[in-house]
């Protein structure tokens, strides 16, 4: 199992990761991140907003189990991240963690 915390401090550091909701929004609408990153308490319409078009052009988004305080701190900065999108992952294994989910929805959520 890939350690989610791990991947996204790997791809903040050697990747391409823009943060904020307005740019996921922007990368969502656009289909130039491979993978969007939002927090659990990121607000209702800026999540939905996300999904909605990130479903549209097919860039996957995966909700955080942690805070915004809590993805902060794992991407290694000083301010609140409601939302990260990934360009590119550089070293990260983070893009697996889609393969995964994948898997654990034609599964039935057991693996």
């Amino acid at each position: 199992m890939i350690n989610i915390d791990k991947a996204i401090a790997l791809a903040v550091k050697t990747g391409k990761v823009s943060f904020g909701a307005n740019s996921a929004l922007q990368n969502a609408k656009t289909g130039k991140a491979k993978l969007i990153i939002l927090a659990s308490n990121c607000p209702k319409d800026i999540k939905d907003d996300i999904e909605y078009y990130g479903k549209i052009s097919k860039v996957p988004v995966i909700v955080y189990k942690g805070t915004s305080m809590d993805l902060a701190e794992v991407a290694g900065k000083l301010f609140i991240i409601s939302a990260l999108s990934v360009r590119e992952s550089g070293d990260s294994d983070i893009l697996k963690i889609i393969e995964t989910s994948e898997i654990q929805e034609t599964l039935g959520g057991e693996q």
